[in-house]
């Protein structure tokens, strides 16, 4: 099954996949949290979305508990902290397992893909991103500490554009 077709769900529980929610946009899928030393890059996320959204490009969040409980919120909790702290306007998805027994089959799939130095897996940490070309093939794997401005991403976000 492509990335773009498997079953999600949003914040607000409502079902949907990849493509319904984005289209055809290339998407940039980050697993994130609220309460997380990484979570100022929320505000990186944010510029990304709306400097190349636009093009045809979109931010998902996906808000992940597994690592330190940094992420223990609602969905309601989530989506006031994400708007009201961050300006968030990118969609949310719901509260999933990246890693495990439980990992969504989504993240079954993309731990398969290697990062920069070719190494795939588990998920290390909240925000790890996983670009996503607008034929549903992932373009790349950024670890977390990977700032949304870093130059090696914003690179791949435009050529996948």
């Amino acid at each position: 099954m492509s990335l773009r077709e498997i079953p999600l769900r949003t914040l607000s529980g409502e079902p949907t996949t990849l493509a319904g929610l984005v289209g055809d946009h290339a998407v940039l899928l980050v697993n994130v949290a609220s309460k997380c030393g990484l979570t100022p890059q929320y505000s990186g996320l944010v510029e990304l979305h709306k400097t190349f959204g636009s093009r045809g490009f979109s931010v998902v969040g996906v808000p992940c508990n597994q690592f330190m409980g940094q992420e223990p919120g609602t969905a309601e909790e989530i989506q006031q902290f994400c708007s009201t702290t961050y300006g968030v306007d990118f969609p949310l998805l719901e509260k999933v397992d990246v890693n495990g027994d439980q990992r969504h089959p989504l993240y079954r799939q993309l731990v398969e893909t290697p990062d920069a130095e070719g190494n795939a897996g588990d998920i290390q940490w909240n925000f790890e991103k996983f670009l996503i070309d607008r034929d549903g093939k992932v373009a790349g794997r950024f670890r977390p500490r990977t700032t949304p401005e870093a130059p090696e991403l914003v690179a791949a976000i435009e050529a996948a554009l």
